[in-house]
This record gives structure tokens, C-alpha cells and sequence, in this order.
């Protein structure tokens, strides 16, 4: 009965009863204007002439088409439920749920939140000043999948990357993972790889003082020292080296005969990489090697290049063949002096012979006797 009763009073008053649950929350329109922000419990709402909205405070975020207008008109009613976060135009704002991130706000952005769905905290960062983000923070914005708020830059061991803000030079970073905010300044990174390493000039093709045209090969070895230096002297320090070997080798060898170059190719190397040393220090490199790798010549000047080195073997081999000749006839002229001084060594040089001779074959026939060759043996005794 008391329900009954209760009904009809509402119905006669225009009211009825709503119930919102711990997580609801109710905007209430009346003629158009605000008039409640009602919420858990049990409440009259008008029923004519009255919009309602339903929120779900887990969402965390007061999402409705009268978000601004609320906060102009009726700042009583917010006050009590909204979270309003907003960012200056140098600012990046994260906003924090029980120290967990929950939402980054860029510049010049605004977000309400539910109050009762917190508490919240909000952590500001003035990007005029600093755009880089902590390595701690942009791992709990990773975790909190949020990472798209941020730009990443991996320097490799061995290497610095070389940090512009908006294309002026601003700092060197180390190996590593560095994180920036998306938002302000344009950051790009260039990679410097400061290991020692060699930079190949193939294939050149030189015309030598006397007017033969050949192709060579060259390295450097070399170290980048000033990464400063080196990209901001030039736009490109390895293609300025790779320049930089090829005019000094092509100076240096045409001013040479080609038997001068293939006589004088490591004072080549010295003299090329004593120039250039001066000039790569000033773009921040160290010029540690320099070297003329490889001539290839004409197949035409490469026969006859192996003719004049096969002539001038032979005429080694002559030379060596009479000198050992002449040794040994001198050898022999010493030998027949003593002989002749000594009938005895004569003799016995005979023996060896027959000696020689008798083990060539395989009989002997002696035609004086056993007695006849018994004598001569006892006279070469006595």
C-alpha cells in the first residue's frame, strides 16, 4: 500500500525514482539546463522535459557532448565528481591512477576524469626546456602501452648518435636506448660508428706520365675522433675521404712512370697518407693507414712486362751458369797443379777412375796376368 501511495505521489508530482550503483553516475538536464550530478543511491528525477545520462565511472574518462558546457555553467556540479586536466603549449602531462600511468596529455590537450575513479596524480614536462624522457618513466609507459607517446632512438655499441633538435646539433648519446616525447621539437639522430675501419676506393683508372692508363685499388683505415666535427664540417665525412684518396693518388701517381710507380709504391703510400692526414683531421677523422692495394695493368703492357722480367731472368740464369763454370775449371786447374807436382795422387786419381769404371761392369779380363797387376800394385805401394 505504502508503494502504491508512494507512485502515485510521484506521478502526480512528475518524479520518478532512479537507482545508480557504486560504479554510475547520472547527468541530469531539466528544460534544458543542468541540474544534477547525481550519484549511488536512490533519486527523484523529473520525468518530463528532463535528459539523463548514464556514466560508467570505470571508463575513468567523463565522456559527453556537454563536457565544457558543464564546467561554463554549473562548475558546482563538477567540482565535486570531474577531474579536469589540461596542458600549456610547451607542456606533456601523464596522468596517474594509484601511481600507475593511465594517459598522456600533449600540448594545448584536456581530459576529464572521474574523481571517485581515482585518486589521481598528474606528472608535467616542460618540453622547451628538455624533451628527452626518463629511461625508468618511458619504461612504465611502455608497460602501460602508452609507448606511442614517445620517439626512441638505439645507439649501437661502437657507436654515438649524433641528437638535432628541429636540424641543430644539440648533444652526443652514448650506446644505448634514448626516448623523447612524439610531440615538440623535430628530433632526429644520426648514427656515427666510431670503430676503426677500412674504406675501399676500387677500380680507378689513372693515366701515368708516360701515357699509360691504368687501374688501381686503394684502402684507408681509418677513425672517426670528432663526431661533432664530422657531421657538421661536411655533409658526408666518408664520401668526403673517398674523394680525398682519389685526387691525392691521382696527383700523385700521374706525375709518374709507370716503372717509377711500380719501383716507388710504399713511398707512395707514405706521401699520400702524410697529406692527407692534415686534411682529414679537420673534419674529425684520423687517418691511420693509407695504401695503393692493387695495379692492374693492360693485358697488353702485362705480356710485356713478362717478357722483359722472363729476359732478364734468363740473363741471371746465364750469368750464374757461366760463374759456376768458371769455378769449376778453376777447380780443376788447382787439381791437375797438384797432380803434376805428385805422381802418387796422380796414380791413385787414376785408381778412382778404374775403380769407377770396373763397378759398371761385370767382368774384368786382365791381359798381363794376376802376376803383371800384382807387381804394378806392389810398385805403387813401395
Amino acid at each position: 500500500m505504502t508503494h502504491v501511495l508512494t507512485r502515485m505521489i510521484h506521478a502526480l508530482t512528475g518524479r520518478e525514482r532512479v537507482t545508480l550503483t557504486e560504479t554510475q553516475r547520472m547527468l541530469v538536464l531539466v528544460n534544458g539546463r543542468f541540474d544534477a550530478l547525481l550519484g549511488p543511491g536512490e533519486h527523484l528525477v523529473p520525468r518530463d522535459n528532463c535528459v539523463r545520462e548514464i556514466h560508467s565511472i570505470d571508463r575513468l574518462r567523463f565522456i559527453t557532448a556537454f563536457d565544457r558546457a558543464l564546467f561554463r555553467s554549473r562548475p558546482d556540479l563538477a567540482e565535486g565528481h570531474l577531474t579536469e586536466v589540461r596542458t600549456g603549449p610547451e607542456e606533456i602531462a601523464v596522468v596517474l591512477r594509484d601511481g600507475r600511468p593511465v594517459q598522456v596529455l600533449f600540448p594545448e590537450e584536456r581530459e576529464v576524469f572521474w574523481t571517485d575513479a581515482g585518486p589521481f596524480t598528474v606528472d608535467r614536462f616542460d618540453l622547451a626546456s628538455d624533451p628527452g624522457v626518463d629511461a625508468a618513466l618511458a619504461r612504465r609507459l611502455d608497460r602501460a602501452s602508452l609507448g606511442r607517446a614517445l620517439t626512441t632512438v638505439t645507439v649501437a655499441e661502437g657507436h654515438v648518435g649524433m641528437l638535432h633538435f628541429d636540424g641543430v646539433l644539440v648533444r652526443r648519446l652514448p650506446p644505448g636506448v634514448h626516448s623523447f616525447w612524439a610531440v615538440g621539437p623535430r628530433i632526429t639522430a644520426r648514427l656515427v660508428d666510431m670503430r676503426t675501419r677500412a674504406h675501399e676506393v676500387a677500380g680507378q683508372e689513372i693515366l701515368t706520365k708516360d701515357r699509360v692508363t691504368i687501374r688501381v685499388n686503394l684502402t684507408a683505415i681509418f677513425r672517426v675522433t670528432d663526431p661533432e666535427r664530422a657531421v657538421s664540417a661536411v655533409s658526408d665525412f666518408e664520401e668526403t675521404l673517398h674523394r680525398a684518396v682519389q685526387l691525392v693518388f691521382r696527383r700523385r701517381l700521374g706525375a709518374l712512370t709507370l716503372d717509377q710507380l711500380l719501383a716507388e709504391k710504399g713511398a707512395i703510400d707514405v706521401e699520400a697518407g702524410d697529406s692527407l692526414r692534415a686534411e682529414m683531421a679537420g673534419i674529425g677523422i684520423e687517418l691511420k693507414e693509407i695504401a695503393l692495394k692493387d695495379v692492374i695493368l693492360p693485358g697488353e703492357i702485362r705480356e710485356i712486362l713478362n717478357r722483359v722480367v722472363e729476359a732478364e731472368k734468363e740473363a741471371e740464369a746465364n750469368v750464374i751458369l757461366r760463374r759456376e763454370e768458371t769455378n769449376a775449371m778453376r777447380a780443376l786447374l788447382n787439381t791437375a797443379k797438384v797432380m803434376e807436382d805428385n805422381p802418387v795422387m796422380l796414380r791413385l786419381k787414376e785408381l778412382e777412375a778404374l775403380e769407377a769404371i770396373a763397378a759398371k761392369v761385370d767382368h774384368l779380363t786382365v791381359h798381363n796376368g794376376t802376376k803383371g797387376l800384382m807387381q804394378e800394385i806392389a810398385r805403387l805401394r813401395d
